[in-house]
């Protein structure tokens, strides 16, 4: 009896083979940084572990207190507090363009906080989650119809990816997008209105595209790569394949690479697959392949077991952003999908990432010994 009141005062159980799984990852992806940014320090700041050292002050200690927050305080008290979260993120992304904003490699993404930069993006991608979740938990209506539930649920998306467009992070908008579709159809959603919605994003897509040099370039690239030159527009696609390529089985050596200062552009943020695959070869990528594929299988695991509508959608819309972010990161720099620039999750550098990834795996830890 005292056990069951236990039970039922704390929860059960959390799904520990997810938080190991994350825990694993989190120190793979601080040793592989430690290994790709040790050229780029020691040349620009004379401190091989300069980038170790701030992901672990900014990225890391944030990004426990966000997890311990996110596995900490139950679940249900974020749906109370859904549209305040998502306010606030959405005047984070309008004070990006004010005096507040940070500009870096022609795009006004950061918000200057003294010490700390901070991407309000990266915040999006939990509350945004947070709200539908909660939105669509409120009234089954929403699900199936028209009026009050697809083309609020439009509005809503036009308003987040549109103010992300601008920055401009295509990707992340998509991203956002894509996941967000996908709790809004694990929900009950009609699959007319998901073929509709997917309809309008690809032609968003092909608008920006069209008119935008940069992206049509990367565009074309991928789908020409004979035709690109590797000292220009394909330079990057081609000095990923051949640190991928120069791994081969089982890898150069940690530390060993040789592309990844001199040749390999964005070694310690979108490129650091490559890294992993040239020092550690096939068997370092297949295993982060896996690492990534079991935090999926696991979330999924977790979603069906929840009897909680909103707890279940949360954790599905986190889900996705991993997996879809991990897929696009992986597959871009593998030469399987157009060059992005988006950050593979846990691993790549950048504080805002990093503290936002490990605040969702709190959460859906806490979901997780609550259903």
């Amino acid at each position: 009896m005292a056990r069951k009141n236990i039970l039922l005062k704390y929860g059960y159980g959390p799904d520990y083979a997810f938080l190991i799984t994350i825990i694993i990852l989190v120190v793979f992806g601080l040793i592989m940084l430690s290994s790709a940014s040790s050229d780029i320090g020691k040349i620009k700041f004379n401190d091989s572990f300069f980038y170790l050292k701030r992901q672990l002050l900014y990225g890391l200690s944030f990004g426990v207190l966000g997890f311990l927050a996110g596995f900490l305080i139950p679940y249900k008290k974020w749906q109370k507090f859904a549209t305040l979260l998502l306010g606030l993120s959405i005047l984070g992304l309008a004070l990006v363009f004010t005096p507040l904003g940070f500009s870096a490699g022609g795009a006004t993404r950061w918000l200057n906080l003294g010490a700390v930069l901070f991407q309000p993006a990266e915040l999006l991608k939990i509350t945004s989650i947070i709200y539908l979740a909660a939105w669509l938990s409120k009234k089954k209506e929403r699900q199936s119809s028209l009026l009050e539930g697809f083309l609020p649920f439009l509005a809503i998306m036009a308003l987040v990816t549109g103010l992300i467009f601008m920055q401009p992070a295509t990707t992340i908008a998509v991203v956002i997008a894509a996941a967000s579709l996908i709790v809004y159809f694990v929900s009950g959603l009609k699959l007319r209105y998901v073929l509709g919605f997917g309809a309008l994003m690809v032609l968003v897509l092909a608008l920006l595209v069209s008119t935008s040099s940069y992206r049509m370039a990367r565009i074309k690239n991928f789908l020409q790569p004979q035709n690109s030159d590797a000292q220009s527009g394909g330079f990057h696609r081609t000095q990923a394949l051949i640190a991928i390529g120069s791994g081969e089985k089982f890898g150069v050596g940690y530390g060993n690479s040789t592309n990844k200062y001199n040749f390999l552009p964005e070694p310690i943020g979108d490129s650091i697959f490559a890294v992993v695959a040239e020092e550690l070869g096939f068997a370092g990528a297949i295993f982060l392949i896996m690492l990534f594929i079991i935090i999926f299988i696991r979330g999924v695991m977790i979603a069906t077991k929840c009897r909680d509508q909103f707890g279940r959608l949360t954790v599905i819309g986190f889900v996705s952003i991993i997996t879809i972010q991990a897929v696009v990161n992986i597959g871009a720099i593998s030469g399987l999908l157009p060059l992005t620039g988006m950050p593979l999750p846990f691993v790549s550098y950048g504080s805002s990432s990093l503290a936002v990834f490990l605040t969702m795996a709190g959460i859906i830890g806490n979901i997780s010994r609550n259903t």
